[in-house]
């Protein structure tokens, strides 16, 4: 935790970014969803992709943020599940900054909540 005070303490502009649907971009392994079975009295419904509220589904998104994000954490990037803090000293490099992770997110069809 100390590290992360000692990088962010040269940062004056932060950006946070929450992910829209993040979890649902994990695809369930092939003859795995009907562990993710839900019941209802028309039918039963499998998951294709990963629900919220699995016990690794937390563990499992934060690997795949951690691979996609790998270049940038530690240099102006945090990641925390679906959350991204982009960190800069100055605006100009914050816009750098901010257009690497869109880009990013872009190539990994992630999308960021608008509303937040």
């Amino acid at each position: 935790m100390a590290n992360l005070f000692d990088r962010l303490g040269g940062a004056t502009v932060f950006t946070k970014i929450d992910l829209k649907t993040g979890y649902w971009r994990v695809r369930i392994t092939e003859g795995d969803e009907h562990k993710t079975a839900c019941v209802t009295r028309y039918r039963l419904y499998d998951f294709l992709v990963m629900p919220f509220g699995l016990t690794n589904a937390p563990a499992t998104f934060c690997t795949l943020m951690n691979q996609v994000f790998r270049e940038y954490i530690d240099e102006f990037g945090v990641v925390y599940l679906d959350y991204i803090v982009v960190y800069s000293q100055t605006l100009e490099e914050h816009l750098v900054h901010l257009r690497k992770v869109l880009t990013r997110l872009r190539e990994h069809e992630l999308y960021a909540k608008l509303s937040k």
